[in-house]
């Protein structure tokens, strides 16, 4: 197909496709499903190789969160059977990372539900890394505690933290229907003030809201323009007991699709599989691999993911490898940048005018995540089309590891 070779070369080049080709991407039918992953594979396998980075979440402070974000388990007025918890001492989460770095892990995710951290929080967290770090030379920490004030994302960096996660979630245009309690503005200031104090920023979206595929394309063109070095891509886990829990909108076609768009837009990009996978994907998690370079390990925030053992024997048996301590997640042009910013002025991913570095898993993170022929962008959009199939089976409450008294699944 055109439409997919023009997009590999693009990839190739680290050039921006237009958003026609974006779109055509989602439009395309299932029967071409195949296709459009073999050709995006073939922009993740120049970049990335057949390497999978493992990342471990540990939910430092669970439920109780005063901001209403619909797709979220832990939002205010959740009627959700979650685990409740106040925040988890320093050895407690450092004794639930090494669950996770045992199992593979090359990052461990710090998670707090909440609007943002207060300074005191942020003592919390930095005390917690430093425990972490000082039983794993070699981890890399990410930490996801809403939106940031002025000087928490330095004093993050300076206590050891590498990244700093905040998702858009959803278009701009649209943000305003899924959350009240805060802005889409201020999620973007939260990316870059982790960019401006030198933390490698993560920023993802969810999908399967009943959203548009021109919403689709707006939060990852979006993206790019922030240029995280790690974009998150979360699959809607309709809890029950939130206002998005009869939104099933998702086939494994379609979210194959979705992360095929994602690596086009963002080729150099560590793309993760994050939350919902397990929901949506369902068999054809591995088919996945060849367009995300990186997935979370075992369980989520506040659900049951894949068995850690089962994703391993995935990775394997899909023909890729887990990436160790020793490599380099990211290309060298993007690695090289001081801070890990990933920012260059040749159109790469994320490239902006005029703006250098520092100028600018299942959700929850923070402030709390067919039809047509190929290259036809007026072809019906997937979003369109019936329902999937509500598999309430496959959403499962998370009831071990990090808050319980009960071995964690890594």
């Amino acid at each position: 197909m055109d439409l997919l070779n023009t997009l590999v070369d693009k990839g190739l080049r680290r050039e921006l496709p237009t958003r026609d080709e974006a779109l055509a991407v989602l439009a395309t039918s299932d029967d071409d499903v195949l296709d459009v992953v073999a050709a995006a594979g073939k922009v993740r396998r120049h970049w990335f190789g057949r390497r999978v980075k493992l990342n471990y979440l540990v939910n430092l402070k669970s439920g109780l969160c005063p901001e209403d974000c619909s797709y979220c388990s832990q939002r205010l007025g959740s009627k959700a059977g979650i685990l409740k918890y106040t925040w988890l001492k320093p050895d407690e989460a450092s004794r639930a990372a090494a669950a996770g770095l045992a199992g593979g892990a090359k990052r461990v995710c710090l998670v707090a539900s909440g609007r943002g951290p207060t300074d005191r929080d942020v003592d919390r967290v930095s005390d917690t890394i430093k425990a972490i770090k000082d039983q794993n030379e070699n981890v890399e920490v990410c930490a996801c505690l809403g939106l940031l004030s002025d000087g928490q994302a330095e004093r993050l960096r300076e206590a050891g933290a590498d990244a700093y996660n905040h998702n858009l979630n959803t278009s701009e245009g649209t943000y305003g229907e899924i959350t009240t309690t805060h802005t889409y503005a201020d999620r973007v200031d939260t990316v870059q003030k982790a960019h401006a104090a030198g933390l490698s920023a993560c920023s993802g979206l969810i999908a399967g809201m009943g959203e548009s595929d021109e919403d689709l394309v707006d939060v990852v063109y979006a993206l790019r323009e922030l240029d995280p070095d790690s974009v998150p891509v979360n699959f809607l886990i309709p809890f029950e007991g939130t206002p998005l829990a009869k939104e099933w909108n998702l086939t494994p076609q379609r979210c194959l699709r979705i992360l095929a768009m994602v690596r086009f837009v963002c080729p150099d990009v560590e793309v993760r599989i994050a939350g919902g996978r397990e929901v949506h994907l369902r068999t054809l998690q591995p088919l996945a691999l060849n367009l995300a370079n990186s997935i979370f390990l075992g369980d989520y925030l506040t659900s049951e993911g894949q068995a850690g053992k089962a994703d391993l024997e995935m990775i394997a048996d899909a023909g890729f490898e887990v990436e160790n301590a020793g490599e380099v997640t990211l290309p060298e042009h993007r690695a090289s940048v001081a801070g890990g910013c990933g920012s260059h002025a040749d159109a790469g991913c994320g490239s902006h005018d005029g703006a250098g570095c520092g100028s600018q898993a299942e959700s929850g993170c923070g402030s709390h995540a067919d039809g047509g022929v190929c290259g036809s962008a007026a072809a019906v959009p997937a979003a369109a089309a019936a329902p999937a199939e509500a598999r309430t089976d496959l959403v499962s409450v998370r009831r071990r590891g990090a808050g319980t008294d009960l071995a964690p699944n890594a």
